[in-house]
């Protein structure tokens, strides 16, 4: 179930002294089970961008596409959509309200007409596929830890089954054992569910270790589509639009302006200590 994205813009306060384009004639398109970075800095349009994935903000113009059918047609059922285009947004307070985990988990499933037996079903095994215990199902999700919010965030989608599963900066705040826990479960689901993911990072790091492909928004504009390499290649650029590069690859040209002769074309901590390792065999 692939997802086109065509000559897509969108335009906040239109008409108006304040009229602004936070999506400016973007096109790309999404194959299934491809893991995807979405990067951009602060104001860049990326939040406005993934709002329109699942319908949930409409286009000026251009349209998205999923599985071949344009999700702004009058006739769409975009509430089937959104069970199967999952967002869970940056702060999972917006979408933890019910008074216990898993009456919250249960609220999507619920809402799609399904059989008591079936919802909760579907939330045991959320639940249990983000790592919750039994004992947390029954408390407020407002007494959780950040990362246990983010995980029932996260139950909460994954529990209409969704074929995509996009994210909106999972990982922010937490600390390096909570962001570590979270992008390797992250992985798990993708594995366990063979589902579409779309990271949305501030993160160089993260994305670099975990996607296959990075998308890079500047002023409106898609400006990247391509492998994390190949974008991280462009490190001027990147810095120039007030991103950064991974820090495995910024050591590698550090040391390369030094004078030493390294391949700078890692993007990775591992990948950074082999060829730094090599540098010894080759001595």
């Amino acid at each position: 179930m692939s997802i086109i994205v065509d000559h897509l813009s969108y335009i906040y306060n239109k008409d108006t002294v304040y009229e602004v384009k936070a999506v400016d004639d973007v096109s790309f398109k999404i194959e299934d089970g491809e893991y995807i970075g979405l990067l951009g800095s602060t104001g860049s349009g990326k939040s406005t961008l993934i709002q329109h994935l699942n319908g949930l903000l409409k286009p000026a113009s251009g349209s998205v596409y999923f599985n071949g059918a344009d999700i702004f047609d009058k006739e769409y059922d975009r509430k089937r959509l959104r069970s199967n285009v999952g967002l869970v947004f940056q702060y999972p307070e917006h979408q933890l309200f019910e008074v216990d985990v898993f009456s919250d988990v249960c609220f999507g499933p619920k809402n799609l007409g399904l059989d008591r037996s079936e919802v909760e079903l579907r939330a045991y095994e959320a639940l249990k596929l983000v790592g919750m215990k039994d004992e947390s199902f029954y408390i407020s999700p407002f007494d959780l830890s950040g990362g246990e919010k983010r995980r029932v965030a996260i139950a909460g989608v994954l529990a209409m089954k969704p074929k995509v599963l996009i994210l909106d900066e999972p990982t922010a705040g937490l600390d390096p054992q909570g962001r570590e826990e979270i992008l390797s479960l992250i992985g798990h689901i993708r594995e366990e569910m063979g589902i579409t993911v779309i990271l949305v990072s501030h993160s160089m790091d993260d994305v670099a270790e975990n996607t296959e492909r990075l998308l890079v928004m500047h002023k409106s504009h898609l400006i990247f589509d391509d492998s994390p390499i190949n974008v991280f290649r462009e490190y001027e650029t990147m810095t120039e639009i007030g991103l950064d590069i991974p820090k495995a690859m910024r050591i590698l040209i550090e040391l390369r302006k030094r004078g030493i002769m390294i391949n700078t074309d890692h993007i990775t901590i591992e990948e950074a200590k082999r060829e730094i390792l090599s540098l010894f065999s080759r001595s």
